[in-house]
């Protein structure tokens, strides 16, 4: 079985160290992946996880790699190897998968675009620990056990980190982040539907400023 190597969980490990705050993307008008990723950036949020929860997604990836650089940009919802080579081509900086399989898991070792899987219980962690993955997206955190989960995987695996995404808001994140083993936190309260589809993007660069300032972090 092939192992991460020390140079791919380096690669994870910078990307949820650059921003605490990963937002949930959905792109449903391709006109607004800009805007919207740079909204955000704007409030400090310097890692970005467009999904593939629409037609859109990877569109939105190479359009926002271009026009914003600075940005880390990330590929959301991943769920199959052929989505995973497709997201690598489109420029993503990182994958972020729902959950996992061993195909994604041993294909994320020898990827460029390092992996952060998706698991909501032990048995899943240890299939990616097996495989030298030490970061992993909690998902759906709130309903899956929250922060009490959390403490509780910290016994056995104490080198292990999270970044917890699902029921997260901006009133609960602080409480994940105070965590030892939670080094981000992942959520679509950055995103509000309205905003987006009135392209009220002020309020967007707004909420992400009062987002970060909440958890006591400079953008």
């Amino acid at each position: 079985m092939p192992l991460l190597s020390e140079e791919h969980k380096d690669k994870i490990e910078f990307v949820m160290a650059q921003s605490p705050l990963i937002p949930v993307i959905t792109i449903h008008n391709p006109d607004d992946a800009v805007p919207l990723c740079q909204a955000l950036f704007n409030g400090g949020i310097r890692a970005l996880e467009i999904t593939l929860r629409t037609e859109h997604g990877l569109d939105a990836i190479r359009r926002v790699r271009e026009a914003i650089p600075d940005a880390i940009v990330g590929a959301g919802t991943v769920i199959s190897i052929d989505q995973y080579r497709e997201v690598e081509r489109a420029g993503a900086e990182f994958v972020i998968t729902p959950g996992v399989t061993d195909a994604i898991l041993d294909f994320g070792v020898t990827s460029e675009s390092p992996l952060l899987p998706g698991i909501a219980t032990v048995s899943e962690m240890m299939m990616g620990y097996s495989h030298g993955y030490r970061h992993f997206k909690f998902f759906p955190a709130e309903v899956s056990g929250g922060t009490e989960a959390l403490k509780a995987f910290a016994g056995p695996f104490p080198d292990v980190c999270f970044c917890p995404t699902g029921g997260v808001r901006q009133q609960t994140a602080a409480a994940y982040l105070a965590l030892h083993n939670v080094s981000a936190v992942g959520g679509t309260w950055l995103t509000p539907d309205e905003a987006v589809a009135s392209k009220d993007w002020q309020t967007i660069t707004g909420i992400a400023r009062a987002s970060l300032a909440a958890i006591g972090h400079r953008g």
